[in-house]
């Protein structure tokens, strides 16, 4: 297979994918496909606009605000790395693409500055569907399994994570299901900087920060015997790329000056028991028989406005500059905002019931 470094740098990442022509499904129709139980999520690809000008001056402005914040924090999960026997003098830094690959690119080189020998792989793992093997059996051949890290951005409600379990729990892969991720809001991480759900400003903009490359996809059309799950090169959007602009603010910021809210194992066992009860009750509220149709997290509630069909929009402060670029997208797509209490968390998209939009 030839290795596929997107627009990264070759050392800052390998994506163990397939890029592959894939045909694009529009947004309705990949809902109702969904919704139906006709086709996984993970079989179809809606097509991944440009922002305008306004959301991409909303994102800069995000990251002038949070980029020293964010440095903190893959600086302390560096710490925290290198502080494990397992990990102290290498470590194998296993992304979750795409969400997890700007995170791991930053992490292998704090890594690297605290001594630490680091390579950086990033990996398709799917609700429903679980972690590529194919990817993890060639690391595990090029690396072992022992110091590997699971690296991801942030936690919505834990889907990813029970993936993550349910994939590695039996100890057929020798991997252990060790995640680390910045904002664990969740509570469901083995490893966090914060449990705070800030603006990580990788987590709105798609795959112009994330090295060009799509959400993986996962079809027998696409996908044989022997491959990484697939994926979409992006290169139409070249000329738009901030993948490496990203890294670069990040690394030049200056440190964070406010204290921010940290994260311990304890603590993060009440924030899941606190996000299980905001779920149980807006599953409720909003008529909801689907959990995956409540997407908590600043990131996860502008993914859906982005790339599913909103039925509504909730945010804890309609004034919070966190949540801007939110409002913006509501206001283009027409979709409700309404203000409320949610928790550990600054938004939430409610996804509508196919049909009723």
């Amino acid at each position: 297979m030839t290795l596929f470094h997107g627009s990264y740098a070759p050392e800052d990442v390998t994506f163990l994918l397939k890029p592959a022509a894939i045909g694009l499904t529009g947004v309705r129709a990949k809902e109702a496909l969904i919704q139906s139980g006709a086709r996984h999520y993970s079989e179809m690809l809606s097509e991944e606009r440009l922002p305008d000008q306004r959301y991409l001056d909303l994102y800069h402005a995000a990251l002038a605000r949070n980029g020293g914040r964010l440095r903190g924090d893959v600086a302390a999960l560096a710490d925290a790395i290198a502080a494990r026997p397992e990990t102290a003098q290498s470590s194998t830094i296993i992304s979750l693409a795409r969400a997890g690959t700007p995170i791991g690119v930053l992490l292998r080189r704090a890594l690297l500055r605290r001594g630490v020998e680091a390579v950086h792989y990033s990996v398709s793992i799917i609700r429903g569907r679980g972690i590529d093997r194919v990817a993890l059996a060639h690391i595990a051949a090029a690396r072992g399994t022992a110091d590997a890290v699971f690296v991801d951005g942030w936690t919505g409600k834990g889907a990813i994570t029970g993936e993550l379990e349910a994939s590695l729990g039996d100890g057929s892969t020798g991997f252990a299901p060790f995640l680390a991720v910045v904002a664990d809001p969740a509570g469901c991480a083995s490893l966090a900087a914060t449990a705070e759900d800030y603006l990580i400003p990788s987590g709105i903009l798609g795959g112009i920060v994330s090295g060009l490359v799509s959400r993986s996809v996962l079809s027998d059309a696409l996908v044989g015997e022997g491959d990484f799950h697939a994926c979409r090169h992006l290169t139409e959007f070249a000329a738009a790329d901030q993948s490496r602009a990203f890294i670069a603010a990040v690394e030049a910021a200056a440190p964070s000056a406010q204290p921010h809210p940290g994260w311990t194992a304890a603590g993060a066992r009440q924030s899941r028991l606190a996000c299980e009860t905001l779920i149980a009750s807006l599953m409720d509220e909003f008529a909801v028989t689907d959990r995956n149709r409540i997407k908590p997290g600043i990131a996860e509630a502008t993914r859906a406005v982005l790339r599913r069909v909103p039925k509504a929009v909730l945010v804890r402060d309609k004034d919070d500059a966190e949540v801007a670029h939110l409002l913006h997208l509501a206001t283009q797509t027409g979709v409700s905002v309404h203000q409320r209490e949610l928790g550990n968390y600054r938004a939430v998209t409610v996804i509508a019931k196919a049909g009723d939009v």
